[in-house]
């Protein structure tokens, strides 16, 4: 009887796989770049002056998120009584955000800027590519953006291939180094670093959610001179008179 028994366990304990989970998180602080002062100059009548003008504006399409990450892998039961559990002061893993609530993790694959988005069936691409989820022109468009802006989503997410991201696991699925759109958010170095703050665009296509994946570095210079775990950022639509706010969801998927 006790072989049997271990027998079927074997057969079982394969399909529990171990997913995101949503992310217990506090909001430290948040701000935005001051206006600089207008620099004058003088005019005169019948004088034609030359001008090299140098400025800035704020971009009315991301929100970006950093800090620090502490988390302990489990072994627990379905009422959450812990058996055991391991501490790590800095772990590695991802960090998740969507504006999706509930996400099927099991299907999630990389976002296609050129899935010809039909919707149909494509759970078959789950580790893989997106053949006919959401597309560029339509995640764009839901978020006011127009293909002329220079702080698009695919000039900003503008790596693939070889020597850009990290291979990383989301559950089960294997993705391989460079597999899917990425970028690099700034380090302390003022500009996006090989293996450092790296973000990858996901997709899953049975609630279309755009998934925003930054895969946790340990104590790494950001973009303000501090160590962080995590430095990501994630679409909003403030163009034009815009002035609502956009709900994000985070997950977090420790190693």
């Amino acid at each position: 009887m006790k072989k049997l028994l271990l027998f079927f366990l074997v057969l079982i304990l394969p399909l529990a796989v171990a997913l995101p989970f949503g992310a217990n998180l506090s909001v430290v602080s948040s701000s935005r770049s001051p206006a600089d002062s207008p620099t004058s100059v003088q005019a005169q009548a019948g004088n034609v002056t030359e001008l090299n003008i140098q400025g800035f504006s704020i971009t009315q399409s991301w929100q970006g998120y950093f800090g620090n990450v502490t988390g302990t892998i489990q072994l627990t039961d379905a009422n959450d009584n812990v058996f055991y559990n391991w501490s790590d002061a800095s772990p590695q893993g991802e960090i998740y955000a969507s504006t999706n609530d509930s996400i099927a993790w099991s299907y999630v694959q990389c976002f296609n800027f050129t899935a010809d988005g039909t919707y149909a069936e494509d759970t078959a691409q789950a580790g893989a590519t997106s053949l006919h989820g959401k597309n560029l022109t339509q995640l764009e468009s839901e978020f006011n953006i127009s293909s002329r802006d220079v702080d698009g989503v695919n000039e900003t997410f503008n790596l693939k291939g070889a020597g850009t991201h990290d291979p990383f696991y989301t559950g089960n699925l294997a993705f391989s180094e460079g597999e899917c759109q990425n970028t690099r958010i700034f380090t302390d170095a003022g500009t996006g670093e090989n293996n450092k703050f790296e973000e990858v665009l996901l997709y899953e296509p049975t609630t279309r959610a755009v998934i925003f994946t930054a895969i946790l570095d340990e104590d790494i210079l950001g973009f303000d001179g501090r160590t962080h775990d995590f430095e990501m950022m994630v679409l909003e639509d403030g163009h034009g008179t815009d002035t609502s706010t956009t709900t994000y969801y985070f997950y977090v998927e420790l190693e």
